[in-house]
């Protein structure tokens, strides 16, 4: 059924708490990658637009105890955001009690406030992360409707999501939770035809609920990167000193055999004796990788075979890269996709995690249909598990 959207819900002169996910890589204080900010400026926009009140909140890592809150405020990316915002934004350095309450009763209509990270809710028993039910009612408490723009954490029941939504009157979706409801649940439920999928990343263990799955959505699955080595394995060829993962081999050669041709793997290999930017390197053939030798990209070989694969698909949706593309000798599987992507006329999809650092990193971004801005979440719902973050929000 179709979910309420927060184009749906009537704002005006209403407090709108809004779940964000602004969970963004930080280094000294400062932001290197604001993607998700920006990804969620739609929806707040909106509903400033339409004279709500608006009140964001998000986590921003792990806390644990008091010494984790070090470089774990809010504060700097509230400043960011007043800055795309060409606004305010009120920042209150709490996630519950008089002065937060305080500060949210002023608030004007069309103003925006964002309290602290609601992990620091954890240090006394995981109160955010284990959704405790006091928690969840008490900041649902502070605003009149609840919008959901969070998926980053909507594979996970927290009090900030499920719990909130278990106690406020109205739960909508934002802009950005609407489009991987659309762009990645559509590609699993109802992909245009052929639908290919590559996946990539050091572990099949990771992934094998996703292969599993798409192995039935899927016309071809394109495997890349360090689990292409489990499946060149069990086949009976030397991997050298490749990442492996010993304990998952007979599942591969589970996945193999349920494959029915399916899967494709890689043609050529770049590898390299050590596990550096600059050790010599050499394409070798998938069945003349020395023992002494690790894969750490794919070859052109591989690009030109899978090139072939991907021309006539509508439907593609990319998880891993395709070797150890923070090293710059081996960023051309990598890039190599990329650029087939860029080319092609049909829906394409980044499931989040490092293949969307990649592209965004490497500037493709904006070749592609969709980049998710979630990677566990991604993952779960390539899975076709039911995320409790979309479970919550409201039919329409």
């Amino acid at each position: 059924m179709a979910k309420k959207i927060v184009r749906d819900l009537k704002v005006e002169g209403k407090t709108v708490l809004m779940r964000v996910d602004f969970n963004v890589p930080m280094k000294d204080g400062v932001i290197t990658d604001d993607n998700r900010i920006v990804q969620a400026l739609p929806t707040i926009k909106d509903v400033v637009a339409r004279k709500a009140k608006v009140v964001l909140f998000s986590h921003l890592g792990r806390v644990k105890t008091e010494e984790d809150k070090a470089g774990k405020s809010l504060a700097p990316v509230a400043a960011i955001l007043a800055e795309k915002l060409g606004q305010e934004v009120i920042f209150v350095p709490f996630t519950r009690g008089p002065e937060l309450e305080k500060a949210i009763a002023n608030l004007n209509e069309g103003e925006i406030l964002m309290f602290e990270n609601t992990r620091f809710e954890d240090i006394d028993g995981k109160k955010e992360s284990k959704n405790d039910p006091e928690l969840g009612k008490y900041w649902a408490s502070l605003g009149d409707v609840f919008v959901n723009d969070a998926f980053g954490t909507a594979h996970r029941s927290h009090a900030s999501n499920v719990g909130i939504a278990a106690n406020i009157e109205e739960v909508a979706a934002g802009y950005l939770l609407e489009k991987e409801i659309k762009f990645i649940g559509g590609a699993v439920d109802d992909p245009q035809r052929p639908m290919v999928a590559i996946l990539g990343g050091a572990k099949v263990g990771d992934k094998i609920g996703v292969i599993t799955n798409l192995l039935k959505k899927a016309d071809k699955i394109l495997i890349v990167g360090g689990m292409s080595y489990n499946f060149l394995k069990v086949q009976g060829y030397e991997i050298g000193t490749s990442i492996c993962e010993n304990d998952k081999l007979d599942l591969a050669r589970e996945i193999l055999a349920q494959a029915d041709g399916k899967i494709e793997l890689p043609l050529d290999i770049k590898v390299t004796t050590e596990f550096s930017n600059d050790s010599p390197a050499r394409i070798a053939s998938f069945d003349d990788i020395k023992a002494n030798e690790m894969g750490l990209d794919i070859g052109p070989k591989t690009l030109e075979k899978y090139s072939k694969i991907l021309k006539d698909a509508k439907t593609v949706v990319w998880n891993g890269p395709a070797g150890v593309f923070e090293f710059s000798n081996y960023e051309h599987g990598t890039v190599g996709i990329c650029k087939i992507l860029a080319d092609l006329d049909a829906t394409t999809i980044i499931g989040g995690g490092d293949s969307a650092a990649a592209a965004i990193g490497l500037g493709f971004a904006p070749k592609f249909t969709h980049i998710s801005t979630g990677g566990g979440a991604s993952l779960e719902y390539l899975e076709g598990k039911t995320l409790p973050g979309v479970a919550a929000v409201d039919e329409l």
